[in-house]
């Protein structure tokens, strides 16, 4: 079990996909039940992870490493290569948790095609899966298309009144990107045979000979890969597809490409576009153009919410400028930028996820996601209006809550880099309370002024169960942290470290079996920015 752990992850939601199609399509209360049961057996083989990994969490490198290099398909050198580091860790958590979710909050929206509903969702959340475990490029690349052809079916037959427009346009954008970091995968390949003789998909032999790339092909490597992950986040001006696809999406649809599929994009940038290409990113004209991307995303995304009819395409914009704190976070490139980023891309799936299905609720007992035609709502759905309120402040970064911890630390590590820089990301932190509260007021307070609104049934136990693990969780990383920081301690500290070699001073220690993260002595009024350092019994 400890030794395979990681397929069992995998493959249990394959399993429920495959069981459903035994099952009558005829008989949808039993696909809904096997489904659910399965995504449920998804959440619960992936708990025993989090004690295993919490033992292991200061130990170097990947861990739970399945199979080996090339042991697949040998005559290319690709293998069927799984392990995982603290920052694929939180979001394979987070991937069974809103799974689970997703397909609990369908039973009663989804009633045409229902079994090949379920499968292809079952499909998606293992191809989701597979991209956070693969330690093979080749393995890696499967998954990443293998989640195009679900995500696309969800939208485009399942979805609302323009589902093919919105469908075609997620297809054809995450294709584009796709084709061009397929290209950089083969340059890197090839690279690899040249300087070691060895042909290998393998992403930690590739670690050893992508950083020695020369610059002039470097760059262009970077851009290949940036297309590809920067449509995927969506990056600004890369963003367009989303709120089409997030609008046309049924809620399931649009929790799980919220909560998940979006940090994929992020997620390249951490795994592939840092530690591949440190030359490039380090450049100031580059990382200038990153952050400058990032910072457009965070307040353009914040304004366009502002100006929203529509309660779901509000929400997808305030998803565009919450990524680009997350991207903001990353190309910092210190420990604190860059653990924040991680965090924040938990705390997106958490609040975003929780806002799409707070949508999904009155969509369904109203059939309207108009603004206008709400009003008043916490006069007949009060616990419903409470768990509203908290996952709004959750997203918008009050104290207490996620959402402050990941843009706080964001900010932080953004400070020490340029105060310039910070001072711009704020502006959109102004915008969300902005934006959401407005929302709130305009559907929430004050009188019921449409009649359609007077007999609305308040939240029932199944939507209820869906719920609590998202408040129970904004409520933990906002008022406990420290654990999510001591897994991410590890992977981040060894990014920065190969990206900016000799990252100058310590800002926050980390001992084992002591306190965990605390405040330590600034290395110096001049220490140009500080670093995370890993102690394990003093050593």
């Amino acid at each position: 079990m400890h030794n395979h752990i990681l397929s069992i992850i995998l493959f249990t939601p394959l399993a429920g996909a495959i069981l459903l199609l035994f099952v009558p399509r005829e008989n949808k209360n039993a696909v809904r039940w096997i489904a659910n049961i399965f995504a449920l057996a998804g959440l619960l083989v992936s708990l025993p992870l989090v004690p295993w990994f919490w033992a292991q969490r200061f130990q170097p490198g990947f861990k739970f490493i399945e199979g080996a290099p090339s042991n697949w398909i040998p005559s290319i050198g690709a293998g069927f290569y799984l392990g995982i580091d603290g920052i694929s860790f939180l979001l394979i958590m987070l991937t069974t948790l809103l799974g689970w979710i997703s397909i609990l909050s369908s039973w009663s929206a989804i009633e045409e095609r229902t079994k090949e509903y379920y499968v292809w969702f079952l499909v998606l959340q293992t191809g989701m899966l597979g991209v956070f475990m693969a330690l093979d490029f080749f393995l890696f690349f499967v998954f990443w298309e293998a989640m195009l052809v679900p995500m696309y079916l969800l939208i485009g037959i399942w979805g609302g009144p323009r589902k093919l427009y919105a469908a075609i346009k997620f297809f054809l954008y995450t294709l584009l990107g796709s084709v061009l970091m397929l290209l950089g995968i083969l340059f890197l390949y090839f690279n690899n045979h040249s300087v070691t003789g060895v042909y290998t998909f393998s992403i930690p032999e590739l670690y050893k000979t992508a950083p020695a790339i020369p610059f002039h092909f470097a760059i262009w490597l970077f851009l290949a890969f940036f297309v590809g992950f920067a449509i995927k986040v969506p990056m600004f001006p890369f963003h367009t597809w989303l709120p089409d696809a997030h609008v046309e999406a049924p809620t399931a649809g649009s929790v799980i490409l919220a909560g998940v599929l979006l940090k994929m994009g992020t997620y390249g940038f951490v795994r592939f576009s840092l530690p591949f290409f440190p030359s490039v990113v380090t450049q100031p004209t580059v990382r200038g153009w990153m952050i400058g991307l990032s910072i457009v995303a965070i307040i353009y995304g914040a304004l366009v919410s502002l100006m929203q009819k529509d309660m779901k395409k509000l929400v997808a914009y305030s998803s565009v400028s919450h990524l680009g704190f997350c991207t903001l976070g990353i190309f910092a490139l210190n420990p604190l930028g860059l653990s924040g980023s991680v965090l924040q891309q938990i705390n997106h799936g958490i609040s975003t996820g929780a806002l799409f299905l707070i949508v999904g609720v009155l969509y369904e007992r109203r059939h309207t996601r108009e603004i206008a035609e709400y009003g008043g709502i916490s006069n007949v759905m009060p616990v419903y209006a409470a768990i509203t309120m908290i996952m709004f402040l959750s997203s918008m970064g009050l104290p207490l809550l996620n959402g402050f911890i990941g843009e706080f630390t964001i900010l932080q590590g953004t400070f020490m880099e340029n105060k310039l820089w910070a001072g711009l990301a704020v502006i959109g932190v102004i915008l969300a309370a902005a934006y959401l509260l407005w929302l709130y007021q305009r559907v929430f307070f004050g009188k019921v002024t449409n009649p359609k609104n007077e007999k609305l049934r308040d939240l029932n136990l199944r939507e209820l169960v869906y719920f609590a693990p998202l408040v129970a969780i904004a409520f933990w990383i906002g008022l406990y942290p420290k654990p999510f920081f001591e897994i991410l301690q590890q992977p981040v500290n060894q990014l920065v470290q190969t990206v900016r070699p000799g990252y100058p001073g310590t800002n926050m220690e980390v001992k084992k079996g002591s306190e965990g993260l605390a405040p330590a002595t600034a290395a110096g009024a001049n220490a140009p920015a500080k670093t995370l350092a890993v102690r394990e019994g003093g050593r």
